[in-house]
């Protein structure tokens, strides 16, 4: 690790902080690194030689609080770490943000690999990479099967009319970032509205459940299930209805978006759908509108980032070509709804 601090975390100030609160985890002077930025949370790991963990901490710059909440990203992990969901042990919340800038929380390091696209998966094998991804599935179903209540997150979310405020959610923001004309995409946000399905009882919903954001151990079953700034109590549906999305093959090379679906063995998305439905008993005939919604819902984000790169607000490798998938995840949206 380098010993020149990350932006946004002074190690001295971490470590001064965790003795005074956690005395005896840290035995020795502490070094930190950033392993991811962008939009979401920033995630450091710290080691002081011997020991490592992982801290969580706002974006730098960050105005929105409730879109950063650390402390109801720390919630829901101390929630689901006693069940059978696997989550990193959390160890800390400060919400003082004179420590380090931020509120920021703490968390057991947990060793495994995110996978995130089709040629990582590769060296598994199709065997293996089956195997990964049913687990993926079957570790939604022990999330979706927590009684939130039981957790302590009964009051974590508004089930009431869940589905529709996200979908008025999702059509704000698209007009927030409206710049050109995207043939289909009212008529599949009218069409979702049209159709909204009566949803199944709430449950933990992670948000953006896919198989990069879990950690995969060298037995290739799920260490961690990460990044759970999105979750909240709502319809499971959606979560399922998102991990079809990102395991339908989208074909197209070199898309940002990480989809693992061309790997040798990866399971289609009909099996993901009927495996869930067996393990969960919960109906998913109404799959396709969920399915439908993630696409809309990705679509949107894509022209967002399309919408900041045109501004000139977002640099770097790819976002050129982001515009450009836009009215492809519309189309796939559109036929989802119409051949379900």
């Amino acid at each position: 690790m380098s010993s020149v601090p990350p932006p946004g975390l002074d190690p001295e100030l971490l470590r001064g902080h965790l003795d005074r609160e956690r005395p005896g985890l840290v035995s020795g002077p502490l070094e930190a690194r950033l392993i991811e930025g962008g939009r979401s949370n920033l995630t450091y790991i710290v080691g002081d030689g011997t020991g490592q963990w992982v801290v969580r901490r706002p974006p730098l710059g960050h105005v929105l609080a409730t879109a950063h909440d650390m402390a109801r990203e720390h919630r829901v992990i101390s929630g689901l770490h006693p069940t059978a969901v696997p989550v990193p042990e959390p160890l800390l919340l400060c919400e003082d943000d004179t420590v380090i800038g931020a509120p920021f929380y703490v968390m057991e390091y947990v060793e495994g690999t995110p996978y995130r696209t089709a040629e990582q998966l590769a060296p598994l094998g199709p065997e293996r990479t089956r195997a990964a991804v049913l687990g993926l599935v079957d570790t939604l179903v022990d999330l979706h099967a927590v009684d939130p209540e039981a957790v302590g997150l009964g009051d974590f979310g508004r089930p009431a009319g869940f589905l529709d405020r996200q979908l008025r959610r999702w059509g704000k923001q698209l007009d927030a970032s409206r710049n050109r004309d995207l043939a289909g995409i009212d008529e599949l946000h009218a069409s979702l509205g049209r159709e909204l399905p009566a949803s199944p009882a709430a449950t933990v919903v992670h948000g953006d459940y896919r198989l990069d954001n879990v950690l995969l151990g060298s037995d290739d079953r799920i260490k961690a299930v990460l990044d759970w700034e999105m979750s909240t109590l709502g319809d499971p549906l959606t979560d399922l209805g998102l991990l079809v999305m990102y395991s339908s093959d989208l074909d197209l090379p070199h898309s940002p978006v990480s989809t693992t679906s061309g790997a040798a063995g990866h399971p289609s998305p009909a099996e993901l759908i009927e495996r869930y439905a067996a393990r969960s008993s919960r109906d998913t005939s109404a799959i396709s509108w969920y399915t439908a919604f993630a696409w809309f819902k990705l679509a949107v984000i894509l022209e967002g980032i399309h919408y900041r790169y045109t501004l000139g607000q977002t640099v770097g490798a790819g976002f050129d070509r982001i515009g450009d998938l836009v009215p492809v995840f519309i189309e796939h949206g559109l036929t989802t709804l119409q051949e379900g």
